[in-house]
């Protein structure tokens, strides 16, 4: 039986003894312990730990580390600057995938969360209605727009992860050029990439939100 969502369910379980912390309280302790030791560290014990007290204390708020990314997750979301949209919903969207870009430099674990587990909480919900707002008077379908949301969330955290694991990218660059000049791939041979100015990715979100929206 498919269980709802943990915003759906009561902030601590009705039995047992008085509440000694928050759903927020835990939720800041796990986001403290991802960024430290990323989403490996994040377990029901080592976030009793560092609340200092036992782990069956958190299954009065939470019912397994599932629950736990998912607050993490979402409040992490609240850390967007949601400004009235401008007119320019181009700009404005651009403007959230850069803002999303700084959300994943400050929580690195965050785009595996967003790239495996899309789960939309209270704070998610308004960073929706935000980009909804600046897309008001945008003619394309709404599931358009959704799926422009969808896709400027999921490139943002995929160049973030990909920001993050650079000694990788570097290691797999070196293994390419090892493989062109073996002389088998005659085209990967003759690529030439220029390395683009400045920071590539508000052209790319720019053109991704054009390409979809028109």
């Amino acid at each position: 039986m498919e269980r709802e969502l943990i915003w759906m369910r009561p902030e601590k379980a009705a039995t047992g003894r008085p509440a000694g912390h928050s759903r927020a309280e835990i939720t800041t302790a796990a986001i403290r312990l991802a960024d430290r030791d990323g989403l490996a560290g994040v377990s029901m014990r080592n976030v009793a730990g560092e609340l200092g007290t036992g782990a069956g204390t958190l299954y009065r708020y939470v019912l397994d580390r599932d629950d736990l990314l998912d607050l993490m997750a979402d409040e992490v979301a609240a850390e967007y600057d949601l400004d009235p949209p401008t007119g320019d919903w181009q700009a404005d969207l651009v403007a959230f995938g850069l803002q999303a870009r700084e959300i994943h430099r400050r929580h690195p674990w965050l785009a595996e969360l967003v790239l495996t587990r899309p789960v939309t909480g209270p704070h998610g919900i308004d960073a929706t209605e935000h980009v909804l707002a600046v897309l008001a008077d945008h003619p394309a379908p709404d599931s358009d727009k959704l799926v422009a949301l969808a896709m400027l969330t999921a490139v943002v955290a995929a160049a973030s992860r990909s920001e993050a694991s650079a000694v990788d990218a570097l290691r797999s660059a070196r293994y390419v050029g090892h493989v062109a000049a073996q002389g088998n791939h005659p085209h990967l041979a003759a690529l030439r990439v220029d390395p683009a100015p400045g920071d590539p990715l508000p052209d790319a979100l720019r053109k991704i939100v054009s390409g979809l929206l028109g």
